[in-house]
Parts: structure tokens; sequence; C-alpha cells
């Protein structure tokens, strides 16, 4: 098996040291970085997102697998910066104001980095402001906002709000999620899309900016 199925099957099956061992040897054996991101990385989280959707993956599953994967792409990102691979475009998530869950945003944020994206992430009880500064000093393409409680879902409408306000809100989409959160709700406070699990993040944040 050559190192890149090593690298594909060892983050589907979240065997971070074997990850970590088969990039580096990759590396030493000149297969460039970008190929290494493209044919065994993103692919293996692409597989993991398909096993999350069909119930085969759980949650302790794709963590797992997300691990390997950051593990790996923690040796491969000095090498891309070599390489000058650009991120397919930059996403800003947070849990909004008044909400303090993450599970949910952290396996958006690993789904979307693992898609070729850059992440920012910006933590959870993320105020509208907030938001609106990250847009305007960052240059960001996407904003993912997560809620996991119904009294903290307004402050989604709330941020949009405020984007337009700054004279921002055309310059970036808005995606969001969480458990009570639909695709009703996105459709009346005005955002870009909504999406049910991290994977369909990934898959929504590629669709918006037109890029496979």
């Amino acid at each position: 098996m050559g190192h890149k199925e090593t690298i594909y099957e060892g983050i589907i099956k979240g065997n971070a040291k074997a990850v970590e061992e088969a990039v580096k040897a990759a590396l030493a054996e000149g297969i460039p970085a970008p190929e290494i991101l493209d044919e065994a990385m993103i692919p293996a989280m692409t597989e993991v997102g398909r096993l999350f959707e069909i119930n085969e993956y759980y949650v302790p599953e794709m963590l797992i697998a997300a691990r390997a994967m950051k593990t790996g792409l923690a040796v491969l990102k000095p090498e891309l910066v070599k390489a000058a691979v650009e991120p397919k475009g930059k996403v800003a998530l947070g849990t909004v104001k008044g909400d303090l869950h993450d599970i949910g945003k952290n396996l958006v944020a690993i789904m979307i980095e693992g898609a070729g994206f850059e992440v920012i992430d910006l933590g959870v009880d993320v105020s509208p402001e907030k938001f609106v500064q990250t847009v305007q000093e960052q240059d960001v393409d996407v904003i993912g906002m997560s809620a996991l409680l119904t009294t903290t879902m307004p402050n989604m409408k709330n941020t949009i709000e405020a984007l337009k306000e700054a004279g921002v809100r055309d310059k970036v989409k808005v995606i969001i999620g969480g458990a009570p959160v639909t695709q009703k709700y996105a459709d009346e406070i005005g955002a870009d899309g909504y999406s049910r699990d991290a994977a369909g993040a990934a898959r929504l944040v590629q669709e918006l900016l037109n890029v496979a």
C-alpha cells in the first residue's frame, strides 16, 4: 500500500500516528504536499462525512478521524505554504452570543478545513459586532453561525442585521446550523444556507463559493 493510501485509511480509521508517519514518508519521497492534500486527505474527510451522513459513523468516530487529519495537516502545512497553495476560501465560525456550546461548531471547523478552506474560529458567545469586525478586517468569504438554544437563535438574525447596517452583508455568505435551527428559520432571517450537520456544512460552503 502506498503512502497516500495509508494516509487515506489512517484518517478514516482515526490512526493519527500512522497518518503522521505516512505524511512524513510521502514528503521524504518527494510526493508534492498539494497532491497529498488533494488525493489523500481531502478525499478521506469526504468519506468520513459520507459515513457520518449514512449513520455508520457518529460524533466520536468523526472526532477521532478529525484528530488524525489535523495531525497530518500539521506536518503538511509548512510544505503547503512553500508550495504557495492558496486555501479555497476563508470561513469564520462562531457560536452566537449567549451560547457556549462548541462541539458542533468544532466539528464543522474540522470538516470545512478538511475540504481545503482556511478557518477562523471565533469561539463561543460571539457578538454580532465581532462577526462584523471579522468580515471587515479578515476578508472572509463565509460566516458560519451555530446555536444550540432556541433562546440564542435570535442572535443569528441580529448578526445578519448588523452586517447589513455595517454595509458588508453583500460581501459575505452566511450559513447557520445547530440543533434547533431549521431551513425555514434560515429563509426567514435571510441566511444564504443551512446545514443539519458538519459534513453538510462543508459541502454547503463549497456550493456557495462555487469551488469543488
